[in-house]
């Protein structure tokens, strides 16, 4: 499939997922000699995969995680705990396989792929996707993270690192993140876009005194004040009050629907990309899975907004992709069951019939 070389282009190329792929996906659940609907969600995941590559993928599908990796200017306002250094902290461990998500991954046998999308303190390793656009946004709290051809370049950065995982074979995608102060932004853009006010969008993030909560909720409130971003204009939003690591994942997950190959949401800001992503193409919402519902204050309301099921319910909010790396046996376990069991038919039995209340 051609890349494309514009946003324009790369929106203009999406196109809804197969829901007759879905439906007969559905109709194989059914007639398994089960009860009906009883892997819940994890049968209606199986299903989403349908929708975006035609079938659902055999056992052992090949899965990856980018990590989009950038700093955020806003920290200057005191409302992280740690400084900036920790993004080039973090992002290489991931390179070097020792981060949270590097554990979690291996145990779920994905790959893990850190970009830098715009680290401070740059660093070169060769397991780490160049893709920098700056070295740090800038301070929200007093004007705009990037300009509109910045976040522009930021998105079709995504978009092409989804065409070139899928040509390399992997059959399922997740975003993920690491960028100190990215809690911030995202409570900003999620305040722009749903209309929250920044006490029920702003959150501790890695954990914040009472004072440091109070600072980040002013930062959020004069973001919006001082940049009025249009919420009828996502990529206004974005470039305004955004990250980098905010649009390097949503162009993935944007990507995800032109290439045609899922992309799974992790937590709050890895949503908020997604919402971004749905906003500028709402049939990109058919390329997304859902995999937790995020601790973070504003994670019901923006998994409401996205209408995507989330299967884990842990009160995790460690982010880098860590939710959807989470996910990933379970989907093993469901297709385990979808290829493997036998149905009503085959087993001699009189097949379940929706009868509706109760539960088998």
């Amino acid at each position: 499939m051609k890349n494309p070389d514009s946003v324009h282009e790369l929106l203009a190329g999406i196109r809804p997922a197969e829901e007759e792929a879905a439906a007969a996906c559905r109709r194989r659940w059914d007639s398994l000699a089960m009860p009906l609907g009883g892997l819940g969600l994890l049968q209606e995941s199986v299903a989403r995969m349908a929708a975006a590559l035609g079938a659902p993928p055999a056992e052992g599908f090949r899965r990856a995680v980018g990590v989009f990796c950038a700093d955020n200017g806003v920290v200057a306002e005191g409302v992280t705990q740690t400084d900036s250094s920790v993004t080039a902290v973090v992002a290489r461990n991931l390179c070097l396989g020792q981060g949270c998500l590097s554990h979690m991954a291996r145990a779920a046998r994905a790959d893990v792929f850190p970009v830098d999308m715009g680290i401070r303190d740059a660093f070169s390793h060769p397991r780490l996707i160049s893709r920098r656009i700056l070295p740090v946004t800038g301070n929200i709290a007093q004007g705009p993270a990037m300009s509109r051809a910045q976040a522009e370049e930021a998105l079709l950065a995504g978009a092409l690192l989804a065409g070139e995982w899928k040509r390399q074979g992997y059959a399922l995608l997740a975003a993920g993140e690491m960028g100190i102060g990215n809690t911030t932004t995202a409570a900003a853009v999620l305040c722009a876009l749903l209309g929250l006010p920044p006490e029920k969008a702003v959150g501790r993030g890695a954990g914040l005194s009472d004072q440091g909560l109070a600072r980040k909720r002013e930062a959020v409130r004069r973001a919006l004040a001082v940049n009025r971003p249009d919420p009828a204009d996502p990529l206004d939003v974005l470039s305004k009050v955004g990250g980098l690591d905010i649009a390097g994942m949503a162009g993935l997950f944007l990507g995800g629907a032109y290439y045609r190959i899922l992309v799974a949401v992790d937590g709050l800001i890895s949503g908020t990309a997604a919402l971004l992503a749905v906003r500028l193409a709402p049939a990109a919402g058919g390329f997304l899975l859902g995999s937790h519902c995020s601790a973070e204050p504003a994670a019901g309301a923006l998994m409401e907004a996205l209408g995507l099921p989330a299967p884990l319910q842990a009160g995790m909010h460690q982010g880098e992709g860590t939710g959807a790396a989470a996910l990933f046996p379970l989907l093993d376990m469901a297709l385990a069951v979808y290829w493997g069991m036998g149905t009503f038919e085959e087993n001699g039995m009189v097949p379940y019939q929706p009868l509706g209340g109760g539960d088998a």
